[in-house]
């Protein structure tokens, strides 16, 4: 682990580097901090979580109408991806490991726990470590969760292999330091997928034609470089507007800026 000056010298330089991505580039800029995170603290594996939280009743609900809308793995398997799958299916169900109650009791302020901090010993010995963790690869977790507003939250998982040890407190922190002082960039992550301002997120090809919006290109140069007619392009970016509560392309600019709410 760096020492603690050589920490916080690639902690602000790596906030300089997501600084220079383009508002189009969310994704690259997600993948750029993910792998920069496990370099930091001798991960695996990581990954983003955009979570947020249903309206209505939830009286019965263990998790109180929290939902993860979106998961993006730094290193992504099919067995990831299924257990996701398996996992949101649950939490439909009214079903959800104590690890996720525990993370959802603590909406709304920002947070930092390895497994450990979270659950007792024994945890470790349960079917869903075995099938979620041990079965997949992974030892133990970081999470930090970073509350944007009262219904959504930009959350990381930092995982460990199965031959190192756990994760120690001062490699919790570190995350914790490094993820808490980029506000800006959850909330942009969030935005690229329209989790702050919609309940359900952009298809990929809406998020395409977004990337194009952002890029500054005009609709009839993202008709072409997406293989659709100009007409098709125009609804694409009349549906993202309308996703966004925007009326033109100035105005969603401004939200990347933080200049319009």
């Amino acid at each position: 682990m760096p020492s603690t000056e050589s920490f916080h010298e690639r902690t602000h330089a790596l906030w300089d580097e997501l600084a220079d991505f383009e508002a189009s580039q969310a994704d690259e800029a997600l993948h750029h901090l993910m792998k920069r995170l496990c370099e930091l603290v001798g991960a695996q594996n990581a990954c983003w979580v955009g979570a947020v939280r249903l309206s209505g009743d939830f009286s019965g609900d263990p998790v109180k109408g929290w939902r993860p809308r979106v998961v993006r793995f730094l290193h992504p398997s099919p067995l990831l991806d299924e257990g996701v799958r398996e996992q949101m299916a649950k939490l439909e169900q009214g079903v959800a490991d104590i690890t996720t109650i525990r993370n959802a009791e603590g909406a709304g302020i920002f947070r930092a726990n390895r497994l450990r901090d979270i659950v007792a010993p024994e945890w470790f010995e349960t079917p869903y470590y075995q099938a979620y963790y041990r079965d997949l690869g992974k030892a133990d977790a970081i999470w930090v969760s970073f509350p944007i507003n009262e219904d959504a939250e930009s959350l990381f998982g930092i995982y460990s292999t199965l031959d190192r040890p756990p994760f120690t407190e001062a490699e919790r922190d570190i995350s914790a330091y490094t993820l808490r002082g980029i506000k800006w960039f959850h909330r942009q992550i969030m935005l690229s997928h329209c989790l702050l301002v919609a309940g359900s997120p952009l298809t990929p090809v809406e998020r395409q034609v977004l990337h194009g919006l952002l890029s500054g290109l005009t609709e009839k140069e993202i008709a072409i470089a997406q293989n659709q007619s100009y007409h098709t392009t125009h609804e694409y970016v009349s549906a993202i507007y309308r996703k966004f509560g925007v009326n033109n392309r100035a105005t969603l600019m401004a939200l990347w800026l933080g200049k319009a709410s």
